[in-house]
């Protein structure tokens, strides 16, 4: 996988919401501006492949999908790449200086050029050039896109939008995704799919009432190949009955920060002291300063429905997945590419324990570290499952000893089976069976799932059009999104939780109930 790939799969939009002081109309920027060394189009790069521009497959006009992209500075901008065979006829955002300069650099042909060149093999080399074809049908049409800062001013004036792709910060998934479903528009929304249980329950209903509207959640690992061929290990029986899995990420380390205090000032420590709480107090104040908000960054439609917290640059952009406000820590972020399989391939359905344990947790930042303890019952004749979740550097006992190679250094999942284990690497990529022998002997197993012949986002497309049914939709997502969020109210919670999951309630700690909520700032509601 290249550089940019990984950064793309585990980025996430930096934000789009709603004010009423809000300036941002359907403006376009002058084409002549923005492509101004970027003209990739023009740079003679690679000629773009015939299945892009037309021949077999080709997509007339009138066929495409209208697609409006909310939250477009991170992931939301490799989305709607992915997606610039159809009609991108509007963009919302909330910090448009940041958001140009990310496109300026996926349109920058150096840049396309040295990621070429850095491509390890076929395969990455060819996902490279279809990154490149994308980018080189979107580059010219993006300047002339309508643009917004206010989504909800986009979706009152753009008559013409079939569907929208939502990348923003977590907190603002929800409220955004449901007022696009209630206007009737098909919904692409990054991972995890809420900030809270309670959302992602709202939202799986809202989908089951509307059964027209075609829902997608961003686990782009969901519709691999490798994603299939891990059910088709677990179907065949290879590696026996499974009653262990290990979940692991290398998140939040040298991604983002976690574990540390607002910037404020606080009382100056005692120069003698020297404690944790000391070196806290002193890291507070340090961060605190004169750090005037970006010129354009609408930082009231990035806040949304959260609190009301004045601008940082510790908070925007992409750092605001760290904290409690914002984001749901590395659970949140990389549960949707790696517990996905196990919770798809065993059937795991939802857990009635879970305990998360952490390095210290001030509840503003989440945890340097965290490890969370699921228990899943027995489904049918399938026995209970005990999954363990690993983050912050933290990995599974007698991981390196297990004779897996060279372990990728992202993140994985192993299953212990009573005939063998299974390991595969974030995205579900690359599993294969523990021991050597063990893979040898039951070779490929029959396939039983269909492949997935397009990207991820394009999939959705497809079914958007009637051509086929959303690999991640809603009905699924939403469970996979409760059992991930699940982890993070354990540890607001401090300690273990005992869930009745037919009732949303926690029954052993009720004051614990709170966290499967979130509290509205007012003007803002799901």
């Amino acid at each position: 996988m290249t550089d940019e790939s990984k950064i793309g799969k585990e980025q996430q939009g930096h934000g789009a919401a709603a004010t009423s002081t809000d300036t941002g109309a359907s403006g376009r920027i002058p084409r002549r501006d923005f492509l101004a060394g970027t003209a990739l189009a023009a740079a003679g790069l690679m000629i773009v492949p015939r299945h892009v521009l037309g021949g077999p497959g080709y997509t007339a006009p009138s066929d495409r999908l209208d697609i409006a992209g909310i939250g477009v500075g991170g992931m939301g901008k490799n989305n709607i790449r992915a997606m610039a065979s159809e009609n991108i006829v509007a963009l919302c955002d909330v910090d448009w200086g940041y958001t140009d300069k990310g496109f300026r650099a996926m349109f920058d042909p150096g840049r396309a050029q040295e990621r070429l060149d850095k491509a390890e093999n076929a395969e990455e080399r060819k996902e490279v050039e279809d990154q490149i074809a994308q980018t080189q049908l979107l580059a010219p049409k993006y300047p002339s896109i309508k643009r917004y800062t206010d989504y909800r001013r986009m979706l009152e004036e753009q008559k013409d939008i079939d569907a929208v792709v939502i990348a923003t910060p977590d907190h603002l998934h929800a409220v955004i995704a449901s007022a696009a479903m209630s206007l009737g528009k098909h919904v692409y929304l990054q991972k995890p799919l809420t900030w809270s249980i309670h959302e992602a329950r709202a939202l799986a209903k809202k989908a089951q009432d509307n059964p027209r509207l075609v829902t997608q959640m961003g686990n782009q690992g969901h519709s691999t190949d490798d994603a299939r061929l891990i059910n088709e290990y677990i179907a065949a029986g290879a590696i026996g009955d499974v009653r262990e899995v290990h979940v692991w990420t290398n998140r939040p380390l040298a991604y983002w920060p976690q574990g540390i205090p607002r910037p404020q000032a606080v009382p100056e420590p005692d120069a003698a002291r020297w404690n944790l709480k000391a070196v806290m107090d002193r890291l507070a104040n340090a961060m605190t300063g004169n750090y005037p908000k970006p010129e354009g960054l609408a930082w009231d439609l990035f806040l949304g429905p959260g609190p009301v917290v004045g601008y940082h640059p510790v908070y925007h952009p992409f750092n605001w997945r760290g904290w409690v406000d914002w984001g749901v820590g590395a659970i949140g972020d990389m549960g949707a590419h790696l517990i996905d399989h196990p919770f798809w391939a065993l059937d795991l359905g939802f857990p009635t324990s879970v305990e998360t344990v952490s390095t210290p947790f001030n509840q503003a930042s989440y945890p340097m570290a965290t490890m969370t303890h699921y228990d899943f019952p027995a489904r049918g004749s399938l026995p209970p499952v005990k999954l363990t979740w690993y983050d912050g550097g933290l990995l599974p006992p007698g991981l390196q000893t297990l004779g897996a190679g060279e372990l990728n250094d992202d993140g994985g999942v192993l299953y212990v089976g009573d005939k063998g284990k299974l390991i595969h690497d974030t995205y579900g990529a690359n599993p294969r069976l523990l021991p050597q022998s063990l893979h040898d002997a039951v070779g490929t197993p029959a396939q039983k799932f269909p492949r997935v012949t397009t990207s991820h986002e394009m999939n959705w497309v497809q079914a958007c059009k009637g051509q086929g049914e959303a690999s991640s939709p809603f009905a699924y997502a939403a469970r996979l999104t409760e059992v991930m969020l699940l982890g993070v109210v354990s540890l607001r919670a401090g300690g273990r939780i005992e869930y009745d999951a037919q009732n949303m309630r926690i029954t052993n700690a009720p004051e614990a109930n709170q966290f499967l909520r979130r509290e509205y700032r007012e003007g803002w509601a799901l």
